[in-house]
């Protein structure tokens, strides 16, 4: 999937400067980064209502949608798919693969390296696993009662 997202990155770089009225990659940047986070969200809420209406060929299909318009952010913002990978990696070397990082440890982490250059700040991240007492486990989620029992529609 990497080298998919990869390829991607580089053809939204490639469109970026096309003529908006055929690109619709160079039309969302023309239009800036604050559409380009709108048609963000507006994939991820319709692979959600696919989801929860157990779809899952609509939820494939938004994914693509979504990855793309992520994709195109990333472009805007400066960040490269190598860098999200690097920080997918570094989470992986503290509590695996499937765990998200527990926003208390990521606020102590960011507060470490603030205090520091930038030139070192990214090393001083801890490379290997903490010790369990050191990570805060992640607070209990609360259920989306809103969306239990419901038939959600996308809006077109």
């Amino acid at each position: 999937m990497g080298d998919s997202l990869e390829r991607l990155y580089q053809a939204v770089i490639a469109a970026k400067d096309l003529d908006p009225a055929i690109s619709r990659t160079a039309r969302l940047f023309q239009r800036g980064p604050s559409k380009m986070a709108k048609k963000l969200a507006e994939e991820a809420i319709e692979v959600v209502i696919d989801a929860v209406n157990g779809n899952a060929e609509a939820v494939i299909r938004e994914s693509a949608d979504l990855l793309y318009n992520l994709t195109v952010l990333w472009a805007a913002a400066g960040v490269k798919p190598e860098d999200v990978w690097r920080e997918m990696g570094r989470r992986e070397d503290l509590l695996g693969i499937a765990e998200k990082m527990p926003k208390s440890a990521v606020k102590s982490m960011d507060k470490s390296a603030a205090k520091m250059p930038k030139s070192i700040a990214n090393k001083a991240l801890p490379a290997k696993p903490l010790a369990k007492a050191a990570v805060t486990p992640p607070a209990v989620r609360r259920r989306i009662v809103a969306l239990e029992g419901r038939s959600l529609r996308k809006r077109h």
